[in-house]
């Protein structure tokens, strides 16, 4: 059973950086497509990245292109998100989820999620 677990979450100013990491155990993460979400308090879920199991094929909403980088490390069976440039209005819960499916941002493909990590962007 594949379980997820998110890390890298934290408080940061405008303008600053984070790295997310979404570390997988129970199975291989180099098997799946791996996507990171974000809930921000009463708005609904939104997709933000994804990236297909090979690496090959990567999405990105367009709030944060040019501005995060998804990638992975099947040999460490992690996923990635380094987050440039934030905002405030990027500030929310972000959670990776994994499926064996194609590389898009709809929550309702993937069915393995891990728990979240808290991102907050203030100064």
């Amino acid at each position: 059973q594949l379980q997820l677990v998110e890390s890298g979450g934290g408080l940061v100013q405008p303008g600053g950086s984070l790295r997310l990491s979404c570390a997988a155990s129970g199975s291989a993460l180099g098997d799946y497509t791996v996507a990171w979400f974000r809930q921000a308090p009463g708005k609904e879920r939104e997709g933000v990245s994804c990236i297909s199991s090979g690496g090959g094929s990567r999405n990105y909403a367009g709030t944060v292109k040019g501005r995060f980088t998804i990638s992975r490390d099947n040999a460490k069976n992690t996923v990635y998100l380094q987050m440039n440039s934030l905002k405030p209005e990027d500030t929310a819960v972000y959670s990776c989820a994994a499926a064996n499916g194609l590389c898009v941002l709809w929550p309702w493909d993937y069915n393995n999620w891990g728990q979240g990590t808290q991102v907050t962007v203030s100064s």
